[in-house]
């Protein structure tokens, strides 16, 4: 495949993931209203865990478990279960589409945490647009107004701890197969949630919750493997701007399954975080073309 071809074909494959984390943040917000929260996250990474196990294990053996680094992927695993119980209490709350636009501020916390924690050199433009996301966050949650509550900052929470999980994973990127990534995550999850399960499990009146349950791994797995499939055939600076589409695709399923509309003000808020978060992506581009130039004597 061409490397135009490429990059399209990750594109795709990434607005694609966005569409299933969109349908699983949707579903999560409609099963979770029956469900325990703890015993939705359980199924959710058990479901993962045995998918991703009975399809890498088969292909490449116990090799696959191989790491040079174990903490880290068991801090990776945590940071990434610690994400998914805050996203899970935030969707009980919040409308799906207000949550995933807060959710996505986390590309410019992670901006955030270069400067403060990495001491890398961010720029003027950086920390404008970082501060445009987070005012855009500000106009949807809006705190002092009467439809302001607690749960609101629950996805904060969120972005906090997914930002950490980022900057990790590109860190172990480096040197660790991502399948095994993936495998170490869905199973230090399904162990953790595992010691609660016995505490919350219940009973299921109907069918369709237990469908609900496989449909969320289903969903949880298949977009995280698309993510996979679109950065090993693009840059990650390219395809950022593309994973904002999961806004529009969490609008629509707030919409068709819970005749949520996002009011006036959640729309200014959510467009800002998005143009903040693209040109973030541009940005960044921008930055790496001017490295690569070469030097004239």
């Amino acid at each position: 495949m061409s490397g135009p071809k490429r990059v399209l074909a990750g594109i795709g494959l990434v607005v694609a993931a966005g569409a299933c984390f969109a349908v699983l943040d949707t579903t999560t917000k409609f099963v979770s209203a029956s469900v325990p929260l703890l015993m939705a996250l359980w199924f959710r990474y058990a479901f993962q865990a045995i998918a991703t196990t009975a399809t890498v294990l088969p292909l490449r053996g116990m090799s696959a478990l191989r790491t040079l680094h174990p903490k880290f992927q068991c801090l990776r695993g945590v940071l990434l279960l610690a994400s998914s119980l805050l996203a899970f209490a935030s969707l009980k709350y919040m409308p799906v589409g207000e949550f995933t636009a807060i959710v996505m501020i986390a590309p410019l916390a992670i901006t955030v945490l270069a400067a403060t924690v990495l001491k890398e050199k961010v720029s003027p433009m950086r920390w404008a647009l970082v501060a445009g996301g987070f005012a855009g966050t500000l106009v949807i949650i809006r705190p002092g107004d009467e439809a302001f509550n607690w749960a609101s900052l629950l996805p904060l929470g969120l972005v906090v701890t997914n930002a950490w999980f980022q900057v990790l994973t590109s860190k172990l990127a480096r040197t660790e197969d991502p399948m095994t990534m993936h495998l170490y995550s869905g199973w230090i999850g399904t162990l953790l949630a595992s010691l609660a399960l016995p505490f919350v499990w219940t009973a299921l009146p109907a069918w369709w919750l237990w469908a609900g349950l496989c449909f969320m791994g289903l969903m949880g797995t298949v977009g995280h493997f698309l993510l996979i499939l679109a950065y090993q055939r693009a840059p990650a600076a390219t395809l950022t701007p593309y994973l904002y589409s999961q806004i529009a695709f969490a609008m629509l399923g707030g919409w068709l399954v819970f005749s949520h509309v996002p009011d006036g003000w959640a729309l200014v808020g959510m467009a800002m975080i998005a143009v903040c978060g693209a040109a973030g992506a541009w940005l960044t581009v921008r930055e790496s073309r001017v490295r690569l130039e070469p030097v004239e004597a």
